[in-house]
């Protein structure tokens, strides 16, 4: 039997993050169906952030990028099975650069656990993965 995981994504990417990193996460969120070059082959095989209308998440899976006064602010809530958390170093690598202020950038928890897993962000670099 597979774990399940909540995947909660959010942050503020600066104003200025290059097109093809806003272009893979606008993929990676659903918010097209083209996968930019890179993406939609062998490393990047499917999109990591897309809601899943069926989702078993009290209130389902969400996807949001938009330019606000902060700069780029994501937020995304995914349930994930625990094959697909290997990904989770793939969304890191892509937002750890552009992050605009250091500081929380998300969670993860197994469905049934209380306490989350934390991940933050700092120096262009994502930090330990915390309970």
């Amino acid at each position: 039997m597979s774990l399940h995981y909540e995947v909660v994504f959010t942050c503020f990417l600066r104003e200025d993050t290059p097109a093809p990193v806003l272009d893979a996460l606008r993929w990676h969120l659903g918010m097209t169906e083209v996968p930019p070059r890179g993406h939609g082959e062998e490393e990047y095989a499917y999109p990591l952030l897309s809601p899943d209308p069926h989702s078993r998440l009290p209130g389902g899976d969400f996807a949001s990028l938009r330019l606000q006064d902060e700069g780029w602010g994501l937020y995304s809530r995914n349930y994930w099975l625990d094959d697909d958390m290997g990904e989770l170093v793939t969304v890191l690598d892509l937002l750890a650069p552009h992050i605009a202020s250091p500081g929380f950038g998300g969670y993860f928890r197994e469905e049934y656990e209380s306490r989350p897993a934390l991940f933050t962000f700092r120096d262009g670099a994502y930090g330990p993965l915390e309970p």
